[in-house]
């Protein structure tokens, strides 16, 4: 028998054949090979013919390092009384917020309209009585105007220690833009509960009938305009901004969608490639097992056939990925264009109704000081009143409405935006509705978030669980979609490949998804 030829292809050892199939699916070959220790390709077969077991044996591993004895786990620490204190803030001022937009939006415009009747009849039983209750008005929205500057103001100084510790990277962006903002806040409310004791100090001399009624009035208007064209400022400025933001993401590529027909093609096509792997190696130990003097050579040539079995499921399996993450960066892209118009909308809504205010407030000083009643008396300034009040009322419905169908979302749909693979039981009907009228909940675990796990898992590097199968164009175009998202290397004060390094590093997964969850507000 002649000296069989060894053939030198240039395939990979054995070490390398697991990695090319460990992203298939199920095998048909999923029984151990019942070859001889010392089989020449026992290590080919018993990898690549045994995968059920290999996963089985995987998922035992991953029981049992879930498994924690009874009572290992450290108790939670206690919170601190500034925490405390903090967390009592933010829901007393949340369930002041819901009686603050009934009186803002409701209240204020409906007593502006019957002073303004009470000045035209002069009635002054009905000026006692629209003084009396813009008093009663004015006093609650300086108890939440209060209660929000001082929260605002806890929260800024924890955001700048936060950002002070970490001073870089996506958990520094991200306390830094909130210290910047609850900042601004905190002077905001602040200069908002002096305009409401100017304007309680109003309302008590026309229901007093005071002589230097004109004078209160007129200071309370002065207030009132400056604090609006403020607000108005700040929300017009925020308008800039997330136009730059949308048309920045408007300049990036929109990756096309793969339909569901040509998804379950590929993944026809996947599934006939492993069939067809698994095939090749059982005709693999068909020619081993069988004795004659072609058998190397049959057997090199089943070799050949399996390894290009081999490569075509994985090919089929990479095909099938990248469809996957095209369509997810398709979904990711849009919902990001969809938050920033929204903000914009919301924004401008706001402008021009504090805007509005400002110039109602306007109005108010320059009727105090032309001799009349002030706001109270003056057509113009009620109709500005309660233009103001019907534009920013609405805006705050259509925040609370959006944050209660989340909350109702997250209860009767938890697998839907869930980051657990074990979502809570989904609730019914009347306990999601119980859930949805929690207004001082925030949404934790709603679609933001889990756009934000999304591109994060196609953002991120290798090292990250789940990202390693993302081929480099795609990861890029993540990347790219974090820097017009305002989360790129400048803003996080990192060079490109201090960033890069941070989106590769498993530490810092769940500060870098915050950090886009909070880049997608559209608050």
């Amino acid at each position: 028998m002649s000296t069989p030829v060894h053939r030198t292809p240039s395939r990979p050892s054995a070490r390398v054949l697991p990695q090319a199939r460990q992203h298939q699916g199920g095998s048909r070959t999923g029984t151990p090979s019942l070859m001889a220790p010392d089989h020449p390709l026992l290590a080919i077969q018993s990898s690549l013919g045994n995968r059920a077991a290999i996963a089985a044996v995987q998922r035992a591993g991953e029981n049992a390092q879930g498994e924690k004895p009874a009572g290992a786990a450290p108790p939670p620490a206690r919170k601190s009384y500034r925490d405390r204190i903090a967390a009592i803030l933010d829901k007393l001022k949340k369930n002041l917020e819901l009686i603050d937009t009934f009186v803002k939006g409701v209240h204020v415009p409906a007593n502006a309209g019957f002073a303004q009747q009470a000045s035209a009849t002069a009635s002054d039983g009905l000026k006692h009585s629209t003084g009396a209750s813009g008093t009663a008005a004015a006093s609650e929205n300086l108890v939440t105007e209060a209660a929000g500057a001082v929260l605002s103001g806890k929260e800024a100084v924890k955001a700048r220690k936060d950002a002070t510790k970490h001073k870089d990277g996506a958990a520094f962006h991200t306390a830094d833009k909130k210290a910047n903002s609850k900042t601004a806040d905190a002077v905001i409310g602040a200069a908002g509960a002096g305009n409401y004791v100017l304007g309680i100090a109003k309302e008590l001399t026309k229901a007093q009938m005071a002589a230097h009624a004109a004078t209160a009035s007129e200071a309370s208007g002065i207030g009132s305009g400056v604090v609006g064209a403020v607000k108005g400022a700040r929300a017009a400025t925020r308008v800039g901004l997330t136009a730059r933001k949308y048309r920045a993401l408007k300049k990036l590529e929109r990756h096309d969608r793969t339909d569901e027909g040509a998804m379950a093609r590929l993944n026809r096509a996947r599934l006939d490639a492993e069939a067809a792997a698994d095939d090749a190696y059982v005709a693999l130990d068909g020619h081993w097992d069988h004795e004659s003097e072609e058998r190397m050579a049959r057997v090199s040539d089943a070799i050949d056939a399996a390894w290009a079995a081999t490569g075509a499921a994985r090919d089929a399996a990479t095909d099938i990925r990248r469809a996957e993450d095209a369509n997810t960066m398709n979904t990711v892209h849009g919902y990001a264009l969809g938050k920033q118009r929204n903000k914009l909308g919301k924004q401008a809504f706001t402008a021009v109704g504090e805007s509005t205010k400002a110039a109602g407030g306007i109005v108010t000083a320059v009727a105090a000081t032309a001799g009349g009643a002030g706001l109270a008396s003056n057509p113009v300034g009620w109709g500005l009143a309660a233009g103001a009040a019907g534009l920013i009322l609405g805006v705050t419905a259509y925040k609370a409405g959006r944050a209660g169908m989340k909350r109702y979302e997250g209860a009767r749909h938890p697998e839907r935006w869930s980051a657990d693979e074990t979502p809570a039981a989904p609730a019914s009907r009347p306990d999601a509705l119980k859930e949805a009228l929690k207004f001082w909940k925030k949404v934790e675990n709603g679609e933001r978030q889990a756009m934000a796990r999304k591109i994060y898992g196609l953002a991120a590097g290798t090292e990250i669980d789940g990202s390693g199968g993302t081929s480099a164009a795609m990861r890029d175009s993540a990347r790219a979609l974090l820097v017009a998202l305002k989360a790129g290397p400048s803003h996080h004060r990192q060079t490109p490949e201090e960033w890069a390094d941070s989106l590769n590093d498993p530490a810092k997964s769940a500060a870098w998804v915050k950090e886009i969850a909070e880049q997608l507000s559209s608050a």
